[in-house]
């Protein structure tokens, strides 16, 4: 939902009454949520928050960063009607520190950043997990541009599988493949799309 440090591109494209990308959580989180242990949760470019709110209602402590203060309000204000609280950080991924064995979970969807930025945030990640934390990724394949269904238009900015398996080395992928599937999350994600998913976890042992 953020493919970088593009603060007033973003906050003009949340700044509409709807939710652009939805209020439902993305598909994948769903499907994988149990593997996520109970605990801190950090959601990476959260935009307007249906991550974010989704997870706190399944009882994590969840902050959210992005370099939007737009899709950060939005998404304090979905965590409120649902009678949630969700904490919340304006910041450039590039800058944010992400800390050491912090989270027992991370959570990238759609999350598209520079090359090098992206390949910094994901060293970032994999120290930033608890031993037998999780990191969820789910982000738009250079295929996707075949399919203009939605996602980044500059393929800098797309995943492609080895690459993101290379980003995250230290990490053991329960789940790492390029799959197209059925994606339907506002008005901005609409149709088949081409994707990279990651379940990947930190090793118990020091």
């Amino acid at each position: 939902m953020n493919d970088g440090p593009k603060k007033n591109f973003w906050d003009e494209r949340f700044n509409v009454p709807e939710y652009v990308y939805g209020t439902e959580p993305n598909a994948f989180l769903v499907e994988v949520l149990d593997r996520i242990p109970n605990g801190p949760v950090l959601c990476l470019a959260e935009g307007e928050g249906r991550n974010a709110v989704y997870l706190a209602g399944r009882g994590y402590d969840v902050t959210a960063v992005d370099s939007s203060a737009v899709g950060l309000e939005k998404a304090r204000k979905l965590a409120a009607q649902r009678s949630l609280t969700i904490k919340t950080v304006h910041a450039d991924l590039a800058d944010y520190a992400i800390g050491v064995d912090c989270w027992k979970g991370i959570v990238s969807i759609f999350c598209h950043l520079p090359r090098d930025t992206r390949a910094l945030v994901h060293r970032r990640c994999v120290a930033g997990l608890k031993p037998g934390g999780v990191l969820v990724l789910e982000a738009y394949s250079p295929r996707q541009l075949e399919y203009q269904t939605g996602g980044p238009q500059t393929l800098d900015l797309l995943v492609d599988l080895e690459t993101v398996k290379k980003e995250l080395l230290g990490l053991r992928f329960e789940r790492a493949l390029e799959t197209v599937r059925e994606i339907h999350e506002g008005a901005l994600h609409r149709g088949p799309g081409s994707v990279v998913q990651i379940l990947g976890f930190k090793s118990l042992e020091r």
